[in-house]
């Protein structure tokens, strides 16, 4: 990658006329030792936040041993970043053959599970390949609602009742067992948290069975402050893990081995997207790129991303007055949905051909981008400083509405 110290360098330099990812490793680092620092668990990355490869070989050199994977494409990316990782295969509904390859290819001896089919799953793999079930720690994951931005209960978790049974039926066979949860991504307090735990010690309570491990998930949340002028009440990782661990304790798991999941906290900050503004129309501007490409979590509504306003210097003569107000912003693509929720307010100056740095996108922007109308940004620089520090006048997105909505629109724009 080519390495520039700030968005600005990079825009002055290349004059991208296609988005460009601001990859910030120093960030990166930061923020995967500092999760490590505040929880004494064992920590591993969920890869499904961003698997790009140059990321999870960064994150093995912070220090993270060990990955959350949930498919064989996972298995390989991770230990390709790291040969020695442990990978946790945490995904609860899986084919039979990647059950397979994941423990004879990868030696995986960690798996996750919510119904009684996918224990005859394990097992049958388990015979086939003479291995001694108490090598492996066969995870129930329990059904829990929480208070997230995005709620992950629907599709996933057995229920106490069942779960209890599941417990006592895996220990029976040999394996060892252990408990986990997700109560979401980006949780802002511990109420869910708390909730979580208190199922997963009735589960406990009720099957009597030892556990080996007890898998809090992730959920954990990252920093996106800017709502407005206002800074979001986004507790820093240090408090917020802090208060976990007092209610891991409350529920009585002391003694129990801790594993967490982390993803977006870890990967938020490092990474910006840098968009060309394509076309101003009145307080519309259409950029090069959008919900199909990195800006998914900003589509939502749900999560508020920062931007910085980058100027084209070419430029001369500019109209409009010099304060901040509000652009609905669409995508590139032909499709009439691609419009961000949230407006975005940035300088009245803003024209065609300038750029904006958006911040903030580290988590499911590169995971999550497509390949429809042929959009698929791919070009990346190494970024220096943390988006948070100058140059540049900044912007951000707001839950202000503008009069008219993405659901509003129809549906395809089929010309």
């Amino acid at each position: 990658m080519q390495r520039y110290a700030n968005a600005r360098d990079a825009v002055d330099d290349l004059r991208p006329d296609v988005p460009v990812y601001g990859f910030r490793p120093a960030v990166l680092k930061q923020d995967a030792q500092r999760f490590l620092k505040a929880f004494p668990g064992r920590t591993a990355y969920a890869v499904k936040t961003n698997g790009e490869q140059f990321l999870l070989d960064c994150l093995a050199e912070a220090g993270i041993e060990a990955f959350d994977v949930a498919s064989p494409a996972e298995f390989a990316a991770a230990r390709t970043a790291k040969r020695d990782a442990e990978l946790l295969y945490m995904h609860p509904v899986k084919a039979q053959s990647d059950i397979r390859l994941a423990l004879e290819d990868y030696r995986i001896r960690a798996i996750a599970l919510d119904h009684e089919d996918e224990v005859a799953k394990v097992l049958r793999i388990v015979r086939a390949l003479d291995i001694d079930p108490a090598t492996i720690t066969v995870f129930v994951r329990l059904a829990t609602k929480g208070h997230a931005a995005y709620e992950l209960s629907k599709k996933f978790g057995a229920a106490p009742g069942h779960a209890a049974e599941l417990v006592q039926r895996i220990s029976n066979i040999g394996f060892q067992t252990g408990l986990c949860f997700h109560v979401g991504s980006q949780v802002a307090d511990i109420e869910s948290y708390r909730d979580a735990l208190g199922v997963a010690a009735q589960v406990r309570k009720d099957a009597g069975v030892e556990l080996a491990a007890l898998d809090i998930g992730g959920g954990f949340p990252a920093p996106y402050r800017d709502e407005g002028n206002r800074r979001s009440a986004i507790p820093e990782i240090e408090t917020m893990m802090r208060r976990i661990l007092k209610a891991v304790d409350a529920a009585g798991f002391s003694d129990v081995p801790l594993i967490a999941e982390p993803g977006r906290v870890i990967v938020a900050r490092c990474l910006s997207v840098i968009v060309r503004v394509l076309l101003r129309k009145g307080r519309r501007i259409y950029i090069n790129d959008g919900i199909w490409s990195s800006l998914s979590d900003s589509w939502t509504g749900k999560i508020t991303l920062p931007a910085r306003f980058l100027p084209d210097p070419a430029r001369k003569r500019r109209h409009g007055k010099d304060e901040l107000v509000p652009f609905r912003v669409c995508g590139a693509t032909c499709d009439s949905v691609d419009i961000l929720s949230r407006p975005f307010h940035l300088p009245d100056t803003i024209d065609t051909g300038d750029w904006i740095e958006i911040g903030h996108i580290g988590a499911y922007s590169l995971s999550l981008r497509s390949r429809f109308n042929g959009f698929y940004p791919d070009t990346f620089v190494e970024i220096e400083t943390p988006f948070e520090e100058p140059p540049g006048e900044r912007g951000y997105a707001t839950i202000e509405t503008m009069g008219d909505s993405p659901q509003d629109l129809p549906e395809f724009d089929r010309s």
